[in-house]
């Protein structure tokens, strides 16, 4: 099953974005699936390096981090990027600048699109 995750919402603030990468995560872990991720709007900041987060409290930047680990594509919106004046070096790996040319190929690619 392929499968596409699309976020919209910020790092931190509220916890849509958490709950999308804990389900990536756990899709990850699956046989049988091929995981996408995307970010979008204010989701990019999902993808910024060097996120200090108190002891005990998620840190997004591990859990992009474990995406890779697992081989999954993260794409973060080019146009989400500039409108917030991230440029490409300060994402993790493996997310990487995307177009909305590249979304609308993983949105027909997938079974099932999941946002969060």
């Amino acid at each position: 099953m392929k499968i596409l995750i699309i976020l919209n919402e910020p790092a931190y603030g509220n916890e849509r974005s958490y709950n999308g990468m804990r389900l990536a995560n756990s899709l990850a872990k699956s046989d049988g699936v091929e995981l996408r991720v995307f970010l979008m709007g204010d989701a990019v900041t999902v993808a910024r390096i060097g996120q200090k987060t108190p002891d005990g409290y998620y840190n997004l930047e591990r859990m992009i981090k474990g995406l890779g680990a697992r081989g999954v594509g993260v794409g973060a919106c080019g146009t989400c990027l500039d409108a917030r004046g991230m440029t490409d070096d300060p994402l993790v790996e493996p997310a990487r600048r995307s177009t909305m040319a590249e979304l609308t190929d993983w949105t027909i690619w997938a079974d099932k699109v999941v946002t969060f």
